[in-house]
């Protein structure tokens, strides 16, 4: 089993913080893996009618068993009544620690009678992340961007085009049908090829009317369906001058670039095709690492654009550009968003660039994708 690390402190921060840790994540993302590799867990699968029978039949017997450790409820969401056992938990047993897992935002299933406003923390696992590679045997960067990050796809010795395939019949049936019970498969799952198809552009819904056969007002339903169960990143952008810059037009990124290049028909990646996986990977960091953090993009009316901003309450916005390598990078858009925004700070990220170095000649921070974390927090501070 791969120690994840990463995500393993991240639980714990967590818990340090709140006793209930809702934690979500597309399906095969690993997050029974994950909860499995917790030290001292006791795991219970909501998705077994006996498992389901003892929490709701006493769910204060349940939780007074006396466990020793951390309490895992995976699928929570199966639960009659998932709240009503986390409340009890949070409010009664405070000394227990809970994982709840599911493949959706808390509040998309009508299951979910109360949001437990102050006694939870989200964590929301991503496929493997860039910093992860080595712990799951990667060498090879293209690997990871052809095959994707969800752990079985990773581990495959070719393209595992049916995975990918059957992923999509069982979100369809289990994540999408059981929570939220839509009709119209075909136009649904047309919107999310396409936009795994075109993913990292600007999304405009109109001009996919007529492919999906339904209303832009239908498809704005399905796009939030996706965002909350993860499937899709939609970004806003970052504007504050609505004259020069554009104010409502969403970005979507695909979950997963393994996916990504499944919609294209892609089977091996070529060079011009680098740039956009590696903007996909770098997102995945930054929610990743900034999970606190707005992550938007930035774009004027004269097309100039900055991949994603991060911005943090109290703290200088920070720019990044993505560029496969540092040799294609330049700051004449980033010159662009300075000029409304001169306390800014422009980051590059690049697959050959190593630890965090003011490149003074050409006015930005150049780092390499492990380094992202420490380059972008010195950044808002001004250290850098």
């Amino acid at each position: 089993m791969v120690n994840r690390k990463f995500w393993l402190d991240r639980i714990e921060e967590a818990w340090s913080e709140r006793p209930i840790l809702w934690l979500t994540g597309v399906r095969r993302v690993g997050k029974t893996t994950l909860s499995h590799s917790i030290s001292g867990v006791s795991y219970f699968d909501c998705e077994l009618p006996r498992v389901r029978r003892i929490i709701e039949e006493d769910p204060e017997g349940f939780l007074g068993q006396g466990f020793s450790g951390p309490i895992v409820l995976d699928e929570v969401h199966r639960l009659a009544n998932p709240s009503e056992i986390l409340k009890i938990a949070a409010d009664h047993f405070p000394s227990i620690r809970i994982l709840a897992t599911g493949s959706s935002t808390l509040g998309a299933s009508g299951r979910f009678r109360d949001t437990l406003a102050g006694r939870k923390r989200v964590l929301h696992l991503s496929p493997v992340l860039y910093s992860e590679l080595p712990d799951f045997g990667v060498g090879d960067i293209k690997k990871r961007l052809l095959l994707g990050g969800l752990p079985e796809n990773l581990a495959a010795g070719s393209f595992p085009e049916k995975d990918f395939a059957e992923w999509i019949d069982a979100y369809w049936a289990r994540d999408i049908q059981e929570m939220f019970r839509l009709e119209r498969r075909a136009a649904f799952l047309k919107l999310l090829e396409m936009l795994m198809a075109q993913s990292g552009s600007l999304c405009e819904l109109s001009g996919m009317a007529a492919p999906c056969g339904v209303s832009r007002q239908t498809l704005g339903n399905y796009l939030q369906v996706l965002q909350e169960t993860g499937a899709v990143h939609v970004l806003r952008p970052f504007a504050k001058n609505p004259q020069r810059e554009i104010t409502a037009m969403p970005k979507v990124y695909a979950f997963d670039t393994g996916f990504v290049c499944f919609a294209k028909g892609w089977r091996e990646i070529r060079s011009e095709d680098m740039g956009l996986l590696w903007e996909h990977l770098v997102l995945d960091e930054l929610k990743a690492r900034f999970a606190e953090s707005e992550i938007y993009y930035w774009r004027d009316k004269q097309k100039h654009e900055v991949d994603f901003i991060v911005a943090s309450r109290g703290c200088r916005p920070v720019a990044i550009e993505c560029k496969w390598k540092l040799q294609s990078a330049g700051k004449s858009n980033y010159a662009s968003f300075a000029s409304l925004y001169p306390d800014s700070r422009l980051i590059v990220i690049a697959s050959d660039a190593g630890k965090p170095r003011v490149n003074r000649a050409k006015g930005y921070v150049e780092t390499g994708l492990a380094e992202v974390e420490e380059a972008i927090r010195l950044a808002m501070k001004d250290n850098l």
